[in-house]
């Protein structure tokens, strides 16, 4: 696709999003199996469900504009998630392991809070508010997950690492 406007850099974008959130659908239970906190093997379940909710919201986005989901793979959410994919092979005590997976998927949903933030973005200028908010919604979403990570990381993971 060539960019020559506003909506064009949007319509990818939007792709961009969807192969990256289809990329963590394949990736999150890799992550709930190599989790041994309870919690934290539930949240990446949780999570798991909200992404492949995020994935259909995208859908939905685009067939609106008449676009379908096909595009290039995202390349920066391939690599986020092959160090992810790192962490979860190291020989690490479980403990250390269960912190080196939370940075895992906090650099994820940075790098996913990234890209729908310029997406609502360009929603917004190309005075698109129905997309704008649903994009603003998947971004609270993935803000709160980080949070949750953050909240798990400081109470429990990152403690039982100190050991």
């Amino acid at each position: 696709m060539e960019l020559q406007t506003l909506k064009d850099l949007f319509i990818t974008e939007l792709k961009d999003l969807y192969s990256a959130e289809k990329q963590i659908v394949k990736a999150l239970p890799k992550m709930v199996k190599a989790a041994s906190n309870a919690k934290l093997k539930a949240g990446f379940q949780k999570h798991l469900e909200e992404t492949k909710e995020h994935a259909v919201r995208l859908e939905k986005l685009l067939a609106k504009h008449g676009e379908s989901t096909r595009g290039p793979k995202c390349k920066g959410m391939e690599g986020v998630l092959k160090e992810g994919a790192e962490m979860i092979e190291e020989e690490a005590d479980e403990e250390v392991r269960d912190a080196g997976l939370i940075a895992a998927a906090q650099r994820v949903e940075h790098y996913e809070m990234a890209g729908y933030g310029c997406a609502r973005t360009y929603a917004e200028t190309l005075g698109d508010k129905e997309c704008a908010n649903v994009l603003q919604k998947t971004l609270n979403e993935e803000a709160a997950t980080d949070v949750k990570l953050t909240k798990l990381a400081q109470t429990t993971i990152n403690i039982a690492a100190l050991k």
